[in-house]
């Protein structure tokens, strides 16, 4: 692999070799979001009932980019925390674009989590992308892309070809989010191929995407179908129960290798409906999770949300969320159970 990583890069400098410089020095531009939101929700558990009741996300991101004389692209973005938080950069990467497609270098999600299908949802608080877990207590997060973190590492992505698309990422460390240099987990490669395509009134995107960590791996199918001002769609996951447990990766709390515990499996389903400024969607998921414990069973989690998103300006979003889960414990009847319901509304600036 590092010999295939190696080879590319000297294929990308033998891009540039000869050629005279008269681009312009890259400027940055700014860029980035701020979500703001308040919500409630009340839930069975009674040691749950302390989320608190606003929740926010803000990033500032720098970016830029020039073209040199042989077409080539070359640009660098770093997406910047805008709030309080142990790292500081969320992502950070350059790219080259060109004929051969496109070459991204540094810390972002990968492969996988750039192509990756879920099921349409439109509000704040997705039944299928975790952010319900910041507003009541999940044993498990339905998530049929379940990318890994902003680990340093090399993309590639070939040129669309009568809409299909492939690429591959590979991370030598996992553990590698951060400022470090040493090796402390094990490496990742993750891939994905996508297809996208308009007929008439209707369009379509397809992707199948995964990932290998440790010693298991994990599958990702989705699509979403546009006909008219409706866009329905499902995907499914399916992970071994070794993912992420290898010879350099910590074991769960029981101490095994995961050998013989059952596999993760999540899917979604969804469908919204957009009109002129306001888009609406429901959105169905159900998670079957078995990493939390290899002794107690699985978590089973439902999971409903019907969102809500009107556009008031330029850069100006607000949108709602109607929510309700059903988290089936390890234990039937344990402090692991929890089911609920809330509502969550707030404002998403693009800048």
């Amino acid at each position: 692999m590092k010999k295939i990583l190696v080879a590319s890069s000297a294929l990308v400098a033998v891009a540039f070799a000869g050629q005279a410089s008269a681009s312009e020095k890259i400027s940055l531009s700014v860029g980035g979001y701020m979500e703001q939101w308040a919500g409630v929700a009340t839930q069975d558990n009674p040691a749950q009932d302390n989320r608190n009741a606003f929740q926010s996300d803000t990033e500032i991101h720098f970016s830029g980019s020039t073209t040199l004389d042989n077409g080539i692209e070359v640009g660098a973005k770093v997406e910047l925390e805008g709030e309080q938080s142990t790292s500081q950069i969320d992502e950070q990467y350059l790219y080259v674009n060109g004929g051969f497609g496109q070459v991204k270098l540094g810390a972002e999600d990968g492969a996988a989590g750039d192509m990756g299908i879920s099921a349409p949802a439109v509000g704040p608080v997705g039944a299928n992308d975790g952010d319900m877990g910041n507003w009541v207590q999940l044993n498990a997060v339905p998530d049929t892309v379940p990318a890994g973190g902003d680990s340093k590492r090399v993309t590639y992505y070939t040129p669309s070809l009568g809409g299909f698309k492939a690429g591959l990422s590979y991370a030598d460390d996992d553990g590698s989010e951060d400022a470090d240099t040493t090796t402390t987990g094990d490496n990742r490669v993750s891939g994905g191929l996508e297809y996208k395509g308009d007929f008439d009134a209707v369009s379509v995107a397809v992707a199948v995407t995964g990932e290998t960590y440790g010693e298991g791996e994990w599958f990702s199918v989705g699509a979403n179908v546009g006909f008219g001002a409706f866009t329905v769609g499902a995907s499914a996951m399916q992970r071994d129960a070794e993912f992420g447990y290898g010879s350099n990766v910590t074991a769960d709390a029981t101490g095994g290798n995961r050998t013989t515990a059952e596999d993760d499996k999540h899917f979604d389903i969804g469908v919204s409906y957009a009109m002129d400024a306001a888009s609406i969607s429901l959105t169905y998921a159900y998670a079957e999770d078995d990493t939390k414990n290899t002794s107690a069973g699985s978590d089973e989690i439902s999971a409903v949300d019907l969102g809500l998103a009107y556009t008031l300006g330029a850069g100006v979003t607000w949108k709602s969320s109607v929510f309700w889960f059903d988290d089936q414990g390890q234990d039937a009847g344990s402090a692991d159970d929890n089911d609920g319901y809330g509502a969550v509304t707030g404002l998403v600036l693009s800048f």
